[in-house]
């Protein structure tokens, strides 16, 4: 068991190497489109790439996701096969998000020896989930 600092600890080597070892500006944030983010995850069990819809608006929320719905189809065949599509996936503040992620299990921050195998999964994913959307941001954005 690691005590809450060592934790802390391995967390900001991990994104450190992360940073390192795939040097490049994630769009993760930046996509210009309120309320839809992409976001890494690493915990002690999971890896996981996501594009999460976050709009406080529940409307305007539904509306950003029926587009990538819409595209369901393009996502699964030519970039991320293994995608599961969460229209309403509860977080830690009892908020709802809608999310689309892939994950490998068997995985944990804590575990040196796992984090080469997170870290080429989580660049691939991620450059997956970029040209995705670079590709289809006009029809996400409409």
């Amino acid at each position: 068991m690691f005590s809450k600092e060592e934790s802390k600890r391995l967390k900001q080597d991990f994104w450190t190497a992360f940073g390192k070892s795939f040097p490049r500006k994630w769009t993760l944030y930046n996509t210009k489109i309120k309320g839809l983010i992409f976001k890494f995850q690493f915990d002690l069990k999971t890896a996981e790439v996501a594009i999460i819809v976050d709009h406080n608006n529940l409307e305007i929320r539904m509306e950003l996701w029926e587009k990538l719905i819409s595209l369901k189809n393009i996502i699964k065949e030519e970039y991320l096969p293994n995608a599961t599509f969460n229209d309403s996936y509860p977080i830690n503040n009892g908020k709802e998000i809608s999310k689309i992620y892939v994950e490998i299990k068997n995985v944990s921050i804590h575990n040196k020896n796992t984090w080469q195998e997170t870290m080429v999964f989580l660049s691939d994913n991620m450059k997956k989930v970029e040209e995705f959307f670079h590709e289809y941001k006009d029809i996400i954005e409409a």
